[in-house]
């Protein structure tokens, strides 16, 4: 098995868990404003003419932020290394 049967309560603490980790509303939030700036993307391109390309770079640019943010910034890229080792300090 991968973690003991008898652990006792302060080891289950320290070791992490990757369910019911989050802030549920910290979450529908930042899932919210990600879909915003998903959906400005989309909707941007409506303005989209040959003459005019502005709409076009600013769909480029809400579309990488929709995907950036959530997997550099909230997401935990930096420390998965770490913890993938065991380092309970990430």
């Amino acid at each position: 098995m991968a973690h003991p049967v008898n652990q006792t309560r302060d080891d289950r603490k320290s070791r992490p868990e990757h369910s019911g980790e989050g802030k549920l509303g910290a979450t529908i939030v930042a899932f919210a404003l990600m879909i915003i700036l998903f959906a400005g993307s989309i909707y941007s391109l409506t303005f989209f003419e040959r003459t005019n390309v502005w709409p076009f770079a600013v769909c480029l640019v809400l579309f990488f932020l929709a995907f950036w943010i959530p997997q550099t910034i909230l997401g935990r890229s930096d420390t998965g290394y770490r913890m993938a080792k065991g380092d309970r300090k990430a």
